[in-house]
């Protein structure tokens, strides 16, 4: 019988799949008709197929003749991850089967919660081995940073699983193209097969790295960019490939926070934005008259939202000013106020190898600046996670009175900045902004009729409400929204990029995307 939630072959007596847990049809035994699991008779010829008396029970169903599964093969980019338990072999030779069962069990379980937090798709467990996919079966953008991210947090989270035994893995992340999808096997052996050599590199790599570290292919680290740090291992042997492999080691995230600045490969001329650059412009000699202003952009992904800010911010390096920037991720839409824990963070000067002492020196000579109050400084080093003890108390609030005097503190913060210099706003990617941060922002926005230009960009149903709101209580512009460039700039674009002989790549259709990153 085959399983109509997921298409995988079951025993023909079954009630469940075996493969999806969905309830299975109730096959006739007169007709061989599938009837919902909860039918009396057969909806084809009326036989009785539940509640019958001794007499008219129905006979046990011959075996339903196996049926050649649906193909749903696709050929598509995939990110491959494959992870390994270090020293297993040992560890089997000490414990007693039941310990490493559960050992094994443990470190699975790991594995697939930290997976699945970045859209990662566990497809087989292989003993102390897992293979993961990020790409299929749903598809993101960024798969491939979203691997090396669940990487690195695997390999910590692996590292900090409370077990008899201290636990470390090694991590090979490659990204190429794949044919997806072809079922093999039968029963609970089935899978949907990927059938490629991305998947026996990433085995291979995974080989190389060292206990407690992510390597990744040369495919991968073109697609990261500068998103993180990496050691260039160079040209490494794999086994079963007749030539050398290029690798790095990644050593963890980047000091860059933005993500354009991360990703582009290379400047090209700015084309057709003289309106939206003259806005910019415009709204900033109105910020340094104390004239509050707010710019939202819109537009579609790659459209160069952020390559206009890239120019405003390049323009005013000549003029004083203060300049706040907050990125928001799809990977932290879970994480309270983060852009604004990072932007403090760095605005403190904290360095990751610190301790709390040394965190709150710096954080209290930044606030000093400021002349920030006693309990706002406390409340702000809340905001960063640092511990308080008799000599820093943290008042005591309700989590909602204490939100609200942050977010106070938070406000006093700019508005002391102000009094100085003209400030420049900037939030990132606002498209993932969690909650917590977009109250902020609307606060922000209320109270910025004296304060800086401030410049958000984002996909403009999930920014209406902001604008709205901000709309009430000081000039807040919108442009008709970034659009794609005409055909003869997409060209002028196009044509520092492309190389000789691909001409076709414009017509094409590459001037709906242009390449402004």
């Amino acid at each position: 019988m085959e399983c109509p939630s997921c298409h995988a072959d079951t025993l023909s007596d079954s009630r469940f799949c075996i493969e999806c847990g969905a309830a299975l049809p109730v096959l006739c035994p007169s007709c061989n008709h599938a009837n919902p699991e909860r039918a009396k008779f057969c909806a084809k010829c009326g036989y009785r197929l539940s509640g019958t008396s001794p007499d008219t029970v129905a006979p046990v169903a011959p075996p339903a003749p196996l049926k050649p599964a649906h193909s749903f093969a696709e050929r598509r980019q995939l990110t491959v991850m494959f992870c390994d338990l270090v020293v297993s072999t040992e560890l089997a030779s000490r414990l007693d089967p039941e310990d490493l069962r559960d050992l094994i069990g443990s470190y699975h379980e790991r594995v697939t919660e930290t997976v699945i937090c970045f859209g990662g798709y566990v497809a087989k467990y292989m003993g102390d081995g897992v293979l993961i996919y990020f790409g299929y079966p749903a598809a993101h953008e960024e798969d491939a940073e979203r691997a090396v991210r669940a990487g690195l947090a695997l390999v910590d989270a692996v590292a900090q699983l409370q077990a008899s035994e201290s636990l470390r893995v090694r991590v090979g992340i490659v990204t190429g193209l794949v044919v997806v999808g072809d079922l093999v096997g039968l029963g609970a052996a089935q899978e949907r097969a990927v059938v490629g050599e991305t998947p026996n590199l990433a085995a291979r790599l995974q080989t190389v790295a060292e206990p407690g570290s992510v390597v990744i292919a040369a495919s991968t680290r073109h697609l990261t960019g500068g998103l993180f740090e990496y050691e260039d291992l160079g040209a490494v042997e794999a086994k079963g490939f007749s030539e050398p492999v290029r690798a790095w080691r990644v050593r963890g995230e980047s000091a860059l926070d933005s993500r354009y600045e991360a990703l582009r490969s290379g400047e090209t001329p700015l084309v057709g934005r003289a309106e939206e650059i003259e806005l910019l412009q415009r709204r900033w000699r109105r910020a340094k008259s104390a004239e509050g202003q707010v710019v939202l952009f819109v537009g579609e992904p790659g459209v160069g939202k952020s390559r206009l800010i890239a120019e405003l911010q390049d323009a005013l390096k000549v003029e004083p000013h203060v300049r706040l920037r907050y990125f928001y991720s799809p990977h932290y839409v879970d994480s309270a106020l983060r852009p604004i824990v990072l932007q403090l963070e760095k605005a403190a000067g904290f360095r990751p190898s610190e301790g709390p002492e040394g965190k709150w020196a710096r954080l209290e000579a930044m606030l000093t600046l400021t002349a920030t109050s006693d309990e706002d400084v406390a409340l702000l080093a809340d905001l960063l996670s640092l511990p308080h003890d008799d000599r820093r108390p943290l008042p005591d609030l309700t989590p909602q009175r204490k939100k609200e005097k942050t977010f106070t503190a938070l406000m006093r913060q700019l508005e002391q900045l102000t009094r100085e210099q003209p400030v420049l706003m900037v939030f990132e990617d606002v498209h993932w902004i969690d909650p917590s941060s977009r109250e902020l922002l609307e606060l922000t926005i209320e109270r910025v009729q004296h304060l800086p230009v401030r410049l958000c960009h984002g996909k403009p149903n999930r920014l209406a409400e902001t604008r709205q709101e901000g709309s009430r209580s000081c000039r807040c512009s919108r442009p008709p929204g970034v659009k794609c460039l005409a055909p003869e700039d997409a060209e002028r674009v196009t044509g520092c990029q492309v190389t000789l002989g691909v001409e076709g790549v414009v017509d094409g259709g590459m001037n709906r995307q242009e390449a402004l990153r």
